[in-house]
């Protein structure tokens, strides 16, 4: 039994049990497969019908489109557009009758007569278009002309709306800037806002300072104008404007050497031996180097800043087009933009350095008799239209001496520190008093006025010398004008206003045909009797200066140059003597 349970199988029964494997794995591997297929078929079910799904949402969304948007019409308006079907005539409408061929305007002439005229018209065509053509390429003028200017900037009016809108943008971020601080200073007690007073207009100067910087040198020179009225603007943004005579971001020194080379000709080794590396001064229109020529002399080398014709012209050209818009608001008579005008040629007279070196001559030349005066030398063969070079002139400024003379810069604990402070004092004192003589000496005797009297372009010297700097503006004065203008200031000493006025009748700025009475009463109202201090008239020049101005923009004066220049460097020696 137990070898018969041992012995092998039939060999017929293992292989029945062989064939039989192989169609059980085909028969699952049938399954497998059609299990996949059967996904694979629903899967793409799924996917046809999220395609039509999409294709009938897109559909609707686009028949609902060409419906809104009216695109049938815009198609068919767009296509009579095109093809001019709109000014089709009815084709209805009676035929036109035939016209004959048209015959000579002038049946004198030939057709050769008139194919020449024809010629010479088409000739005129092509000069016209020929001079417009000419017209882009027309440069700025060298001297400041309004129609020549206006003509150049018609050509060019993205470069005006460019500078337009950096003004505005300019001005109103200030103005965000201003309001804000307002809000701050809301909540503040009546007490704080009566302490932080000044220091919400210093605020505000530092503010306009700024935004004048950004827009460039011509709003830098109008602030270093303003700075210099503090009758207007009053003392704190006057004392806030005045920074931009001393923070004037310079350019760089490379493109100055540049500048040097183009206007002399040649390199700048061949006639300075050193130029300093960082200029000594930055002004609005220019900066200033201190030098050492081939010969040896000390010389102080002005260079123009880059493109400034072009900057200074295109703001005179946008102030003159602002005038122009106000004159019509206002429905003013005069004519405002004259103001503009006199402003750019004054301007444009100071980017030609040959023409300050002129001056430069005639100031000294009529001031020689005085030796307190200082005028620097001039070197002409090193001067050009973009560069002057002068005598370099050592001295104190205004505003040094002031710092020198003041307790607040002074330790109190270095007894030693005293008599240079007492010395600082003298030297402002002399200073102002030389300052007042001289503005006298060139009202009464010489007649020719520096234009541009700011602390900046005044120097003591060690021998006591008054010196005077920048001479691109020099104001020239009749001898009529001169007594006139000598009288109107003794009268303003003697609170005479019937007899001022009178005077200012004398230098023509009272216009003809105003009431000389009611002028002197408001000169009276405004500026009151004057006071008498030990036996003196106590008068202050700033103060008359700024009531002056608001009676001649009441009756609309025609203020000349000269009677602000007077009083405005009696009134800026005058606002020193405070310090002293």
């Amino acid at each position: 039994m137990a070898v018969g349970l041992l012995s092998p199988a039939p060999i017929s029964v293992l292989r029945c049990s062989n064939l039989a494997a192989p169609k059980t794995m085909n028969r699952r591997a049938e399954q497998r497969q059609g299990r996949i297929v059967g996904n694979l078929g629903n899967l793409v079910q799924v996917v046809r019908k999220d395609v039509e799904f999409l294709k009938n949402r897109v559909s609707k969304g686009v028949d609902w489109a060409y419906t809104a948007l009216r695109v049938p019409y815009l198609s068919k308006a767009l296509d009579d557009v095109i093809w001019l079907r709109n000014i089709e005539e009815d084709p209805h409408s009676p035929p036109l009758p035939p016209l004959s061929w048209p015959r000579p305007f002038y049946p004198e002439l030939t057709g050769v007569d008139l194919f020449f005229a024809d010629l010479k018209a088409l000739e005129a065509y092509a000069n016209y278009f020929y001079y417009l053509s000419k017209s882009w390429t027309k440069p700025l003028p060298e001297v400041y002309d309004p129609q020549d200017v206006a003509d150049y900037f018609t050509y060019r009016p993205h470069v005006v709306a460019l500078r337009l809108l950096e003004v505005f943008s300019s001005f109103a971020f200030a103005a965000i800037r201003i309001q804000t601080s307002g809000i701050k200073k809301f909540y503040m007690s009546s007490m704080d806002l009566n302490i932080e007073g000044d220091a919400a207009q210093y605020s505000f100067g530092l503010v306009l300072k700024e935004t004048m910087l950004n827009l460039g040198p011509t709003f830098v020179k109008a602030g270093q104008s303003l700075s210099t009225r503090p009758d207007i603007i009053g003392t704190e943004i006057s004392k806030a404007l005045s920074e931009l005579h001393d923070q004037i971001p310079p350019f760089p020194r490379t493109m100055a050497m540049k500048i040097i080379e183009e206007e002399l000709g040649s390199p700048v080794e061949k006639y300075f031996s050193h130029i300093s590396e960082e200029p000594v001064a930055a002004a609005s229109f220019g900066q200033v180097y201190k030098g050492c020529t081939i010969d040896g002399f000390n010389v102080a080398v002005k260079v123009q800043r880059p493109n400034l014709r072009h900057v200074v012209v295109r703001d005179i050209y946008i102030l003159r087009l602002g005038l122009g818009l106000l004159q019509k608001i206002a429905k003013r008579k005069s004519d405002l933009r004259l103001y503009a005008d006199e402003l750019g040629k004054g301007l444009v007279g100071e980017l030609d350095y040959t023409l300050e070196a002129a001056n430069v001559s005639e100031f000294m030349k009529a001031h020689a008799p005085f030796p307190f005066i200082r005028v620097p030398k001039v070197f002409r063969h090193l001067s050009q239209k973009r560069v002057l070079t002068m005598e370099w002139m050592d001295g104190q400024s205004p505003r040094d001496l002031i710092e020198m003379s003041t307790t607040k810069s002074i330790d109190h604990g270095s007894s030693y520190l005293k008599p240079q402070q007492c010395d600082a004092r003298k030297r402002l004192l002399d200073l102002v008093n030389k300052g007042v003589e001289a503005s006298l000496i060139q009202l009464l005797e010489t007649g020719l006025l520096h234009a541009d009297p700011h602390p900046g372009n005044l120097r003591y010297t060690s021998s006591g010398e008054i010196g005077f700097l920048d001479f691109g503006l020099l104001c020239r004065m009749q001898k009529k004008h001169q007594f006139a203008m000598l009288a109107s200031i003794v009268h303003i000493v003697n609170g005479d206003w019937a007899s001022l006025v009178s005077a200012l009748i004398d230098m023509d700025v009272v216009r003809p045909g105003t009431n000389i009475w009611r002028v002197t009463m408001d000169l009276e109202d405004a500026l009151g009797e004057v006071e008498f201090k030990d036996g003196i008239p106590d008068v202050k020049f700033s103060r008359v200066l700024g009531k002056i101005w608001s009676v001649a923009l009441k009756y609309h004066f025609r203020m000349p140059p000269y009677y602000t220049l007077v009083l405005r460097s009696l009134a800026s020696l005058e606002g020193k003597l405070f310090h002293v």
